[in-house]
């Protein structure tokens, strides 16, 4: 049964990947990088990774296609939007917030890897379908 909890242990574990992966790469590379070695790290903790997949517009009950590309969807619980910027904007949260509403998940983080610290550009965000699960 998916819980809050279980959503939140997954979450613990995305975050510790993407620590692991900025403690040994550090900061400055291209994105592309870091989601390559993300994925590797994800996958390492038995962790289900699927990346730069599409998501569909559904607009009024009509699927208008394929047109929404996410980073990453781990569990297929979890949207992982990932980032290698020198500040983090306000429209990122807003991005997230539309993703996840359009995917219909429970939690989503925003990482940035460009920085000192990896918890100080976190990001975690829950959606109405979080709140409907039980909590443990």
């Amino acid at each position: 049964m998916i819980t809050q909890k279980y959503i939140n242990e997954i979450s613990y574990k995305v975050i510790g990947c993407a620590i692991e992966v900025h403690k040994y790469l550090g900061p400055g590379l291209l994105e592309s990088v870091y989601e390559t070695c993300f994925i590797e790290e994800l996958q390492r903790a038995g962790l289900n990774v699927k990346s730069q997949i599409f998501v569909p517009i559904i607009y009024k009950g009509k699927n208008l296609g394929d047109k929404l590309k996410i980073d990453l969807l781990i569990n297929d619980l979890i949207i992982v939007e990932e980032k290698a910027v020198e500040e983090m904007i306000p429209v990122f949260k807003a991005q997230l917030l539309s993703y996840l509403k359009l995917a219909a998940k429970p939690k989503g983080l925003i990482i940035n890897f460009n920085c000192e610290n990896i918890k100080d550009n976190l990001v975690s965000l829950v959606t109405e379908e979080f709140a409907k699960l039980p909590s443990e």
